[in-house]
């Protein structure tokens, strides 16, 4: 158990731990530290007949970003153990457990005034993965190693730019929320969630 303490002390706030191992022990969870994926910040899998439970977050996550999407995991796995596939993804079972979860930590001094904030107006409606709610992540960026990275939203329209896999896209028009983008490469054109951390090309 103490190992996996001084493990989860690098990714999680310290008020949070027990509660997680707790959870982790109980439900005979596999936890997978990540590599760095920018279509997913973690993920479920469920138990098969010689395998358990598999939850998978991201490794470069800030201490906020890494328990609420860690969370956000949890609650899949309670769902899926209660309804199967009988219950939406993200439907009103999900968003019921997520909120329940993340209860254990609110008003707690364990966020920042203003995440603590944002989160709250995020669980009243919970969307499918926190990365949706563009408040939400704006806030979180804050407490990032590197707060100050370019992310697309920042850049000027037919910038060239590389995201985080090493992709190369120019920057074009928005479409709703994101941005629609130019893979330099296949030229397909992609969404982009607007708040991606991006490096600027010289074209």
């Amino acid at each position: 158990m103490d190992q996996y303490k001084q493990i989860l002390k690098k990714y999680l706030p310290e008020k949070t731990i027990d509660t997680i191992i707790g959870w982790i022990v109980n439900e005979k969870i596999y936890l997978r530290i990540s590599r760095s994926r920018t279509t997913k910040l973690g993920d479920f899998r469920p138990a098969s007949k010689h395998q358990p439970h598999k939850i998978s977050v991201n490794h470069d996550l800030n201490k906020y970003s890494f328990l609420i999407t860690l969370v956000h995991e949890i609650a899949h796995l309670l769902v899926w153990n209660k309804h199967k596939r009988k219950a939406k993804p993200h439907g009103i079972e999900w968003k019921t457990e997520f909120y329940y979860l993340m209860n254990n930590f609110l008003n707690k001094n364990i966020f920042p005034a203003d995440v603590e904030e944002t989160l709250q107006n995020y669980l009243k409606n919970a969307k499918a993965a926190s990365g949706s709610d563009l408040e939400l992540t704006r806030c979180l960026q804050k407490y990032n190693d590197n707060p100050q990275q370019l992310v697309l939203e920042n850049i000027p329209h037919n910038s060239v730019f590389q995201i985080q896999n090493g992709r190369i896209f120019k920057k074009k028009g928005k479409v709703r929320k994101r941005y629609k983008c130019i893979c330099m490469t296949s030229k397909r054109t992609y969404l982009i969630n607007p708040l991606v951390n991006v490096t600027p090309l010289k074209e």
